[in-house]
């Protein structure tokens, strides 16, 4: 519009014309001021969960009480240029995994597993994770260079402590969950072992979805220097996750809330009968 009227000498109602528009969208501005909030909330909520996606922020938003309908947001979110890369699917064929049951109540089923990570001077070190299958609840990340069957059985005991005992646990064929020092102290317990069939970590579907969010958050997020600053971030991590994260799995519900709202529902039931 500019163009025409200074090169040509028309008005601007004519360059309009000229071009297929109305001049009230020539002179549209938008009120820009109304967005503020929603992007000081945005750069807020990305700054405290920087691994998050649109959808978890666009539900850490909701549980921190703003009501911006999701295309607004979606919209800021993307002009922020926050959106996350999608990483490539890789194309399988059709498989059959046997179904997982969600257990009906806390400790029926407890998930484990191992990861392997390095420090920044290229060291390796492990994590031992622990998973609640009901409300998919963190209940332990041991990490150490080596981490046994001995120092596996004493993580368990130190949760049993304040959890109480499983009923089972579920794990792959891992040299330190295969050996007997943890089936004798099974035995001792009256703790079932379910073992996964080798290859099929589909199986242990839990702990696996677990380990990929630990990974993407923690372990892929930071550079560590040492062994404890890998302790720090993962504890106060696992505060996050059970207390802050919205589950899809759990009506967009935290572990903890997922857990006082099945023991209200408990004790309602207890009451009527």
């Amino acid at each position: 519009m500019n163009y025409l009227k200074q090169a040509h000498g028309v008005s601007i109602r004519r360059a309009c014309r000229i071009a297929g528009i109305s001049d009230s969208v020539y002179r549209y501005r938008p009120d820009t001021s109304r967005d503020e909030p929603v992007i000081a909330a945005l750069q807020s909520a990305t700054e405290r969960y920087p691994a998050y996606g649109f959808s978890k922020l666009f539900k850490v938003l909701r549980r921190w009480g703003h009501g911006w309908n999701h295309k607004r947001v979606h919209r800021l979110y993307c002009a922020l240029n926050l959106n996350k890369r999608r990483r490539g699917k890789k194309r399988l064929p059709t498989r059959n995994p046997e179904p997982l049951s969600v257990p009906a109540t806390v400790n029926r089923c407890w998930s484990m597993d191992f990861m392997s990570d390095s420090l920044f001077c290229g060291r390796r070190f492990r994590t031992f994770n622990v998973v609640d299958d009901f409300n998919r609840e963190v209940l332990a990340i041991e990490v150490d260079l080596n981490l046994p069957a001995p120092r596996v059985i004493r993580v368990l005991e130190r949760i049993i402590a304040w959890r109480g005992y499983s009923a089972k646990l579920r794990m792959d064929n891992g040299p330190e969950f295969i050996s007997i020092a943890l089936a004798d102290w099974a035995e001792q317990h009256g703790i079932a072992l379910e073992f996964i069939k080798p290859g099929t970590p589909t199986q242990n579907s839990y702990v696996e979805r677990f380990n990929r969010t630990y990974r993407d958050e923690i372990l892929n997020m930071y550079v560590f220097r040492n062994l404890t600053e890998v302790r720090e971030l993962t504890e106060s991590w696992m505060t996050e996750y059970n207390d802050e994260r919205p589950h899809d799995s759990l009506e967009d519900l935290t572990p903890w809330e997922y857990l006082a709202k099945h023991k209200r529902a408990e004790n309602s039931n207890q009451r009527c009968n």
